[in-house]
């Protein structure tokens, strides 16, 4: 073959997904998808670049406009070397087949063939002619159901009719493919002819490679997000006359915790932005009811994510890890020394998370002044929300297919919107690595110098690798 790399026309019905495939496959959401039929007229090709470097091709044709015709055409001129060459060559200049010669072109070219068909509808006449016309194209071709509903029945007559004409049939659906069904589809496609063995493994080796790096990239996301959130503090300087009274201490206590609180929010949404970045989402529709919908500091996440109560305990215990905090009120001079709870309920504006104080309010009295800092975050449960969140928005990335746009709404999920039975996935980490995390929090919140992040950042891509290997069936909505 004279390409230098692996070149794959898809081809189908109007509407069968072709466009939902070429926009999965390449990680390209900004490809056109319609559910109308007929929306794609023309071959436009789509490259995956990794590294400035082309390492696959495909290219999202037209559908089928004269299949009868074009399949007689070829039985007259079996004798012909090349089928596709010859018909593209003869009618390039009819109008009636101006689509078709589109559809060819890439084939007459020597690009192999991937057959996109709706696996939920019954296989007509004209899909038999359609597989026959390809096999007498004699390129090297896969077939793909792309089962577009919940509807199985006509899956084996599919399957029996497209093994008869192509070297292989997968089970694909581009609505929902996760990473590594992706990559199974791409492994199988080396069966499709020896000759493509080579090219193949090597844009397969890319793609992995580039995969591990934006996985890199996502955990660093993280891990910044943690120390930035931790180590967070906020402070304001107040004029004596501004709080002589409870109401005005009551005001500032307020806009310091907002002002805090916000913060937090902010540095999660930039985190996630760059997890989209690194995954290539532009189109991103998170459900209403999606944990990750929710406010992080509500009590929706904050029950739904993080160490139980009992892992907490022993965490803290394990790691020195301080399981309560103290509010100072300074415009007494005193600390109440109660306890995170009843400090809280006291101040009214410091904020729980999973029954604790987010973080305590220190304030220093000055000549006419009084200035007050919220921060850093004390509370022990609130970094293992933050990261169970984080990996669970960096799992939803890795596994949104970028034809996801086009799916129905019934259709079977395989993405983590929820989590059953209130769990992240920090419970499910061992005792070591829990610890382990701890004092990785414990020294963030400090600033210290932080000795324990290259042993959280393997944590963290270990439980990344495996969301991304796995079919993570028991986080929900899948």
């Amino acid at each position: 073959m004279a390409a230098k790399i692996p070149r794959l026309a898809i081809m189908g019905h109007p509407n069968a997904g072709k466009s939902s495939v070429v926009a999965t496959l390449t990680e390209n959401d900004q490809v056109a998808i319609d559910k109308r039929a007929g929306t794609t007229t023309e071959s436009d090709v789509y490259p995956v670049v990794i590294d400035g470097v082309t390492v696959i091709e495909f290219i999202d044709t037209p559908g089928f406009q004269n299949p009868n015709a074009i399949l007689e055409w070829f039985q007259a001129n079996l004798d012909t070397r090349d089928l596709a060459r010859a018909f593209v060559a003869a009618h390039r200049a009819d109008p009636l087949f101006s689509h078709d010669c589109a559809l060819l072109e890439p084939v007459a070219e020597g690009a192999g063939i991937i057959l996109v068909v709706d696996g939920s509808k019954r296989i007509k006449e004209k899909d038999r002619v359609e597989i026959e016309l390809l096999r007498l194209t004699a390129r090297p071709r896969m077939a793909i159901l792309n089962n577009l509903t919940n509807q199985n029945r006509y899956m084996s007559q599919w399957q029996d009719a497209l093994g008869k004409a192509f070297n292989s049939v997968r089970e694909f659906n581009a609505h929902r493919a996760t990473y590594s069904e992706r990559i199974k589809l791409l492994e199988a496609l080396k069966s499709i002819d020896q000759r493509w063995e080579a090219l193949l493994e090597n844009a397969i080796d890319a793609f992995k490679k580039d995969w591990e790096r934006r996985t890199d990239q996502a955990v660093g996301a993280i891990l910044d997000l943690l120390k930035e959130a931790l180590s967070y503090r906020v402070s304001k300087t107040v004029k004596d006359n501004k709080i002589v009274f409870k109401s005005g201490r009551d005001r500032v206590k307020a806009e310091i915790m907002d002002e805090f609180e916000d913060g937090l929010r902010r540095m999660e949404i930039a985190a996630q932005a760059q997890i989209r970045a690194h995954f290539r989402h532009n189109v991103w529709n998170v459900a209403s009811d999606s944990i990750l919908n929710q406010d992080l500091l509500s009590d929706e996440v904050g029950q739904a994510l993080g160490l139980s109560r009992r892992q907490l305990a022993l965490v803290g215990m394990a790691a020195g890890a301080a399981s309560g905090v103290t509010i100072d009120l300074a415009t007494a001079g005193h600390s109440l020394g109660t306890g995170a709870f009843f400090g809280a309920a006291a101040g009214g504006v410091l904020g729980m998370v999973g029954g604790k104080v987010l973080a305590k309010l220190d304030i220093e009295r000055a000549p006419g002044t009084h200035r007050f800092t919220m921060g850093p975050v004390t509370n022990p449960r609130f970094p293992f929300v933050l990261l169970d969140r984080s990996i669970l928005y960096s799992a939803r990335a890795m596994n949104w297919a970028h034809g996801r746009q086009a799916a129905e709404e019934d259709a079977p999920d395989r993405v983590p919107e929820k989590v059953i039975d209130k769990r992240g996935f920090t419970e499910e980490l061992s005792s070591a690595q829990q610890r382990e995390l701890a004092r990785f929090f414990s020294a963030a919140r400090r600033g210290r110098d932080l000795e324990r992040e290259d042993v959280c950042r393997t944590i963290i891509k270990n439980v990344l690798r495996g969301v991304a290997l796995s079919e993570i069936d028991s986080r929900g909505d899948l």
